[in-house]
């Protein structure tokens, strides 16, 4: 999981996170979400997801979640499974919308598997990322009811 998180942020276009994880920042971590799971090709971990509050108090039922799948394994529709589990676990677990804060602009795939999933796109917030570049992107804010 690590190491695939870890290929996220060292891609620098979509976590906002500018440090990766070791094994014990790692442990702690993935055990203060409220949930994480993983999809397996073959044995081997390809993708994970973490879900957690994105609020806290009266807002606390909203839910939020981070998708990594490895370079090797793009475009085997894992993240799409990903999503749909991820959707399902938050309603299981009480929240009743799935809200993201932060999708970098120029992230085509995961904005067109959002949207045909059904989440709706909010609006956009002007240079709201910055890219490990040092350049500025776009971010879009969409949610889901669970």
């Amino acid at each position: 999981m690590i190491q695939i998180w870890n290929e996220v942020v060292d891609d620098g276009v979509a976590f906002p996170q500018e440090e990766g994880l070791d094994l014990a920042s790692g442990a702690e971590f993935f055990a203060a979400q409220s949930y994480a799971a993983v999809a397996e090709v073959d044995g081997t971990v390809k993708g994970l997801y973490i879900l957690h509050p994105n609020n806290i108090g009266r807002c606390g039922r909203l839910c939020n979640a981070s998708y990594a799948v490895a370079s090797d394994a793009r475009g085997r529709r894992i993240g799409e499974l990903l999503v749909l589990d991820s959707l399902k676990k938050g309603k299981e677990l009480g929240f009743n919308v799935m809200q993201f804060n932060a999708v970098v602009e120029s992230n085509v795939p995961a904005r067109r598997l959002y949207e045909r999933l059904g989440f709706v796109k909010l609006g956009t917030i002007p240079e709201g990322f910055r890219l490990k570049d040092g350049t500025y992107a776009n971010i879009c804010l969409y949610y889901y009811k669970l």
